[in-house]
């Protein structure tokens, strides 16, 4: 397999505008056999924060056609022990299965995106808010903190570093697609992931649908 990620071993890639000093590493990468298939592992460090962002790929990723990818944000509670309280969890299974089926695909995992973005204890404390009957959003805004802190400028910057041209994206979130855009990463496709809404998280999918603007056919 060969992508343009082979070359970049200590250079940067810019990322956001050009006034922000924000830039992504490849500091690593190796094959990992995975239940889904094997992959080649690409981990990047983001220069301003540190993140470390991992990128599974399978196939050859580069040149015209559109690759298929899903940038997804890190979750301990869903993608690890299975919680339903979101549908992160399936969603990572569901796009792994899709991206092995094509045998051609990258799995972008976004660290520090955790609660999305406020981190592991806030979430905690956000959900004990969210049982007196707060949504997502409020319950993160009660806490003092922003209802989303995430940024997908270094995840653009990362399937620039691949050699990806244009993408299929797995999602339901318009900041993830417009990102891309504003990067001049066209958006051929977005491929939906058909999560069954559950009632643990039915209130919480139709939050970020309300609030959020996501697509609402199926989840995030």
């Amino acid at each position: 397999m060969k992508t343009s990620a082979e070359t970049v071993t200590s250079s940067s890639v810019a990322c956001g505008e050009p006034d922000v000093n924000d830039c992504v590493t490849l500091v690593a990468k190796a094959t990992i056999p995975t239940r889904y298939g094997t992959f080649m592992s690409y981990c990047y460090r983001v220069k301003a924060t540190d993140a470390e962002h991992i990128a599974f790929v399978m196939g050859d990723v580069s040149g015209d056609e559109p690759a298929l990818i899903r940038l997804h944000s890190e979750c301990v509670t869903g993608d690890v022990f299975g919680s339903y309280r979101c549908d992160c969890g399936e969603q990572l299974d569901m796009a792994l299965h899709y991206i092995a089926a094509e045998g051609r695909g990258v799995l972008l995992y976004l660290r520090g995106h955790e609660g999305r973005g406020i981190g592991l204890a806030n979430k905690i404390r956000a959900y004990a808010l969210q049982e007196q009957g707060f949504d997502t959003v409020d319950a993160n805004l009660q806490l003092g903190l922003p209802d989303d802190a995430r940024e997908y400028d270094s995840a653009a910057a990362i399937v620039r570093a691949l050699g990806i041209s244009s993408v299929r994206l797995m999602s339901n979130n318009p900041s993830k697609f417009d990102t891309l855009l504003k990067h001049g990463i066209p958006v051929c496709e977005r491929v939906a992931l058909a999560i069954p809404v559950r009632e643990e998280n039915e209130r919480y999918i139709k939050t970020k649908q309300a609030r959020f603007g996501h697509y609402f056919d199926e989840n995030e």
